[in-house]
């Protein structure tokens, strides 16, 4: 059984990610410029793509196609903020817009066409006002359907009623990317487009051929969303959707918060909340509703859609509510900076918009997020493996209870980032928040240690002296050689107790032997030599070794400038 799709309404502001960083960084339109992730480049200016400079570019390969490149960081909040205008815009043309992504929207087009006499009418008004009120040019397109719509919003065309279904077939399966809200997402979907293409279904005709069962069954859930959407069908099998009331929950703001870290608290408890009445219900929702009210009475609202796995996660929703907060509490500000260094230059940016400027957003009295499009979950239900008991909901509270009174730095959680030791590994961030990491994980770390890695990593590393078969000390010399194998490794007698009594040690501590103690090695394994910033004044050299104790324990030893110590611990 199926249903028309809806007539969408797709509005595209074409390299968002680049011109949101340009425009906070104060960067001339003419100049060449590009977000990076620290590894690859991630969108391009069309004066930057002029000059041979393409996504998924290294670095170096985009300085030595363009060297007077303008290279700026990733930030999905900032693109986020600064697409606030860019919606408010769209809004006073059609009511009811989706954000799919910052640079993407969706609006539904069946009545705006009719009011402005046609789609072309309707895209024509989009595109004038988005121009006129924010300085950004943009693309709209029109069909059924939001695949189509998506699609032909990057072409600038309408596609007839009906057409959508022809609109796409010859298209390439790759496209499928273009309606993805997240970059994990987008990964997702780029791995599926790889394994249909050594199969032989290169687009998006040929994949919407396939029987609906044989899609779903072979490639799971994500294979049946990217089989409807070629297909021209909406994102939710019509057969799901039951008519089911939305779920909202709301709080005062007492005092006011003026501050997005404050509004924030706020919005984790309410994203928690929400999740958990969903999940006690068995539904998902397609839509995030977040709704604000001033202190002096003016009503704030947006719509965020969410796609994907995970992305009805207490996290996920906190995110875009944090997103949102910041668009409304600080973007008017930094508009009215920019536009006062601006006015000081006495020039004109492209994107700026200083003429627009409006007085700043009171401060905030109450918060409500409300989920829409809300259908039965059935075998996409969130936490169906594993979590279901409510022990982790039950943590998640309890810990954001201790974080709303103690403060967002005084909870953090372990993430593992890119290093070569155990200790480089550990990056410490805040609970619930959603940091990027100094350090990707995913590149290559040359001398990095073998797996796996310590189950225990020290708060302060330990001493220990390591002596060969005959009992001399093993020592490390210039070229990161050893003087012989480790035999034994001996605990040094404990310092006479000065001063008020040291607290108990940390578990990695206190699993160790006690002051004094020896033990055999019975095996072990390196040595890893590792010489790191050999060219600055402070290089850091050091050889890591593994030892398996007598007693059972695994140890990580390092040497480094003549001293042992315990760097993990292995279970």
């Amino acid at each position: 059984m199926s249903t028309s799709p809806t007539r969408t309404a797709a509005l595209w502001v074409p390299d968002w990610p680049v011109l949101a960083a340009m425009a906070v960084r104060d960067v001339p339109a003419h100049v060449p410029a590009a977000t990076h992730d620290g590894r690859r480049v991630v969108a391009v200016s069309a004066t930057a793509r002029a000059q041979g400079v393409r996504r998924g570019m290294r670095r170096r390969r985009a300085r030595e196609c363009c060297p007077e490149l303008e290279l700026l960081d990733v930030d999905d909040a900032r693109d986020a903020r600064e697409f606030e205008p860019v919606a408010l815009a769209a809004e006073t043309v059609v009511a009811g817009l989706e954000i799919t992504r910052p640079g993407l929207l969706l609006l539904p087009a069946a009545g705006a066409s009719r009011y402005h006499g046609s789609d072309a009418a309707l895209a024509e008004a989009l595109v004038a006002r988005v121009a006129e009120r924010t300085g950004h040019e943009s693309q709209v397109g029109v069909a059924d359907g939001i695949l189509a719509a998506v699609l032909a919003a990057r072409d600038a065309a309408v596609v007839a009623p009906g057409g959508s279904a022809a609109f796409l077939a010859p298209r390439p399966a790759r496209d499928l990317a273009h309606v993805a809200a997240r970059p994990d997402a987008a990964v997702a979907i780029d791995e599926l487009v790889d394994l249909l293409g050594r199969l032989g279904v290169r687009t998006l005709g040929a994949l919407a051929a396939l029987p609906p069962a044989t899609v779903e069954g072979r490639f799971g859930d994500l294979g049946a969303w990217a089989h409807r959407l070629a297909r021209g069908e909406d994102l939710r099998p019509p057969a799901r959707r039951r008519v089911e009331p939305d779920v909202a929950v709301s709080t005062e703001l007492d005092p006011p918060a003026e501050r997005v870290d404050v509004a924030t608290f706020a919005a984790r408890r309410l994203s928690e909340d929400l999740h958990d009445q969903l999940v006690a219900r068995s539904l998902v929702a397609g839509r995030l509703r977040i709704t604000a009210r001033t202190t002096e009475g003016d009503d704030l609202e947006r719509t965020w859609r969410l796609d994907g796995p995970g992305a009805m996660s207490p996290a996920r929703l906190t995110d875009k509510v944090r997103w949102q907060l910041e668009g409304w509490l600080t973007t008017t500000s930094v508009r009215a900076g920019r536009a006062a260094r601006a006015a000081r230059r006495g020039g004109e940016h492209g994107s700026v918009g200083g003429a627009d400027v409006v007085p700043g957003v009171a401060p905030l009295a109450r918060l409500s997020l409300t989920a829409e499009e809300v259908v039965p979950a059935g075998a996409e239900q969130p936490r169906l493996w594993g979590a279901s008991s409510g022990e982790d909901a039950r943590a998640h509270r309890a810990l954001g209870r201790v974080q709303g009174i103690l403060g967002g730095d005084a909870v953090l959680r372990v993430e593992v980032q890119g290093g070569r030791d155990a200790t480089d590994r550990v990056h410490l961030v805040p609970f619930g928040e959603d940091v990027a990491r100094p350090r990707d994980p995913a590149l290559p770390w040359p001398g990095a240690l073998p797996s796996p890695a310590p189950a225990v990593v020290p708060v302060e590393p330990q001493d220990v002296v390591v002596l060969d078969a005959a009992g001399r000390p093993v020592v490390v010399d210039a070229r990161l050689a050893m003087s012989g194998d480790p035999v034994t490794v001996r605990w040094p007698a404990a310092a006479p107790e000065e001063g008020p009594r040291r607290p108990a040690a940390p578990r990695g501590e206190a699993a160790l032997p006690g002051p004094g103690s020896a033990r055999a090695v019975v095996d072990w394994a390196g040595p890893w030599p590792l010489a790191e910033r050999w060219w600055t004044p402070a290089p850091r050299r050091r050889v890591h070794v593994q030892v398996l104790l007598d007693d059972g324990r695994g140890l990580l030893l390092a040497s480094a400038r003549g001293r042992w110590t315990v760097e993990g611990l292995y279970d």
